[in-house]
């Protein structure tokens, strides 16, 4: 499961740096910047939410 976490924490910091840099070089319009990015900060920020809630209703239960 960690390996797991991992390759999500690298996906996301190399799908962030291919739209910085395509946004630099003119090859994406900002509209479409925030749109991607935004969906993957929002989707990595939920999960860890996510696992926080479980995390926490488990250690309430014991």
């Amino acid at each position: 499961m960690k390996e797991l976490l991992q390759i999500k924490k690298i996906i996301a910091l190399l799908l962030t740096i291919v739209f910085c840099y395509l946004a630099i070089m003119g090859k994406v319009t900002a509209e479409q910047y925030l749109t991607v990015f935004s969906l993957v900060i929002a989707f990595y920020f939920g999960q860890s939410t996510a696992r926080q809630a479980v995390k926490e209703k488990v250690t309430q239960n014991l």
